[in-house]
């Protein structure tokens, strides 16, 4: 067997059906612990967005920390990741994503409230934090810090893939279509990202909470347009949607005639695409909110929860939504014979309605989400080396090389790195959600002592 085999067996089995019982499980087991608050409370945390202005320790506004926290998640799953579920698993799929997404709400509350709760200031001034801290410092003893070196491990080895070299590929794709070359893309790409990573958290901050709202209402409002235009499609392509993710046999449904999927194909599918769009559990976004503004802990878990709604509940929802109302669903590429899937299915949903500019305003799209997906991972990465490596000049090293390997990304296929990544990304989740589960109560502590001092009182 050879390497790139052995790593997709592993890859598979990483992201197999016992992780992801795990990870919604977990979600399950929190929802229920915290008495449903998270749902409860999730248009108070959508209202405290943009009104909440803490000046309380930390190195970004509430706001600043969500946008850097999504600047990682809204990236490619949600245009390529909902168009290859759909494929995979049938419009069944984004039923599933909505039921994992509205779990993983309270996974992401979780792991944001104990990413504060246990932070750590750094040589620089600036807040360290994240699963490993909350590792380290609450769950504590050899046991603690071993999993909490794991787990800054595996973020560090996921950085370079999931997080820099797939996003810088799935861009100079996009942008090769419009006849621009790999390499042109990738020297822009390594321009960007210095001139933004170089200056450190707050400039991401920045970058994040100007791009990713601007990005996300343009994105939306062209998917809203174009299910208005083939609005009479909406009822059925809904109704076949719920009829697939709940059906016990394989059946067919009518908006992709040649898509034929069960109800366990569905939540596979769902599911998995769902985590890997919005990684509620992996331990990744916590680290951004870290370093929020805020004067209690359970305060950002509500703000930073929000991202998993905004992710997957939304744009992954609307991009399935222009999918099946659109009818494309089920075509076959005529010089392969095989069901188009991915970023070409998305373009040629939007082409309904937009004609050859579909493909324009995908790709675009598609880079300014891959953009600051890089943007996000980086900050991840880097707080993750931190814990490893005091080190400043090594960390400084870290924003230039990650910088230069978009260059690589952008430019090479590299299928054994990316496995390997793939793989790391889901080993992350293993020792957060234990951390997660080992630390309820403090979860459940924080979130009941917020709700009576805080949310109970309209602050």
């Amino acid at each position: 067997m050879d390497l790139s085999q052995l790593l997709n067996d592993v890859n598979d089995f990483v992201w197999g059906p016992i992780m992801l019982a795990f990870l919604v499980g977990t979600g399950i087991f929190l929802t229920i612990r915290l008495k449903f608050l998270p749902w409860i409370n999730l248009w108070y945390a959508i209202k405290m967005i943009m009104l909440h202005k803490a000046d309380k320790q930390g190195d970004l506004s509430p706001f600043q920390s969500l946008m850097t926290a999504l600047s990682a998640t809204v990236g490619t799953g949600n245009i390529v990741g909902v168009a290859t579920a759909m494929v995979l698993g049938g419009p069944g799929a984004i039923v599933w994503m909505w039921i994992s997404a509205a779990f993983g709400l309270s996974t992401k509350y979780a792991e944001s409230v104990l990413a504060v709760k246990y932070r750590e200031t750094n040589s620089v001034g600036e807040m360290a934090g994240g699963p490993m801290y909350a590792m380290k410092n609450g769950i504590g003893g050899g046991f603690g810090k071993l999993m909490a070196t794991l787990f800054a491990l595996f973020a560090v080895c996921a950085s370079f893939g999931i997080g820099n070299m797939t996003q810088a590929n799935s861009i100079s794709s996009a942008f090769s279509s419009l006849g621009i070359s790999t390499e042109v893309t990738g020297v822009i790409l390594v321009v960007c990202s210095l001139a933004v990573l170089i200056r450190g958290v707050r400039s991401i901050g920045k970058v994040s909470s100007f791009i990713v709202p601007s990005m996300a209402f343009f994105y939306i409002l062209f998917t809203v347009i174009i299910i208005i235009v083939n609005f009479e499609n909406v009822p059925g392509g809904l109704v076949v949607m719920f009829q697939m993710a709940f059906s016990t046999e394989a059946v067919a449904g009518g908006v992709g005639g040649s898509i034929v999927a069960s109800m366990l194909t569905a939540m596979r599918w769902g599911v998995a695409r769902g985590v890997f769009s919005n990684e509620a559990g992996l331990g990744s976004a916590p680290i951004a909110a870290a370093a929020a503004r805020t004067d209690h802990a359970s305060r950002q878990g509500y703000v930073n929860m929000t991202g998993t709604f905004f992710d997957t509940m939304i744009i992954c929802f609307l991009t399935g939504l222009v999918i099946a109302s659109s009818g494309v669903l089920g075509s076959v590429d005529p010089e392969t014979g095989k069901l188009i899937s991915g970023a070409p299915l998305t373009i040629l949903a939007f082409s309904t309605v937009y004609g050859e500019g579909a493909k324009y305003i995908v790709s675009i799209a598609l880079a300014m989400f891959a953009y600051s997906t890089i943007l996000g991972w980086e900050y991840y990465g880097e707080k993750s080396l931190e814990y490893l490596v005091k080190a400043r000049p090594v960390i400084i090293g870290y924003r230039i090389v990650f910088s230069l390997i978009t260059f690589i990304g952008a430019t090479q296929t590299l299928d054994i790195v990316w496995n390997f990544s793939d793989t790391m990304n889901g080993l992350m989740a293993i020792p957060n959600l234990l951390c997660l589960l080992i630390l309820n109560k403090d979860i459940a502590n924080e979130c009941f002592d917020y709700q009576k001092e805080y949310v109970s009182k309209g602050k």
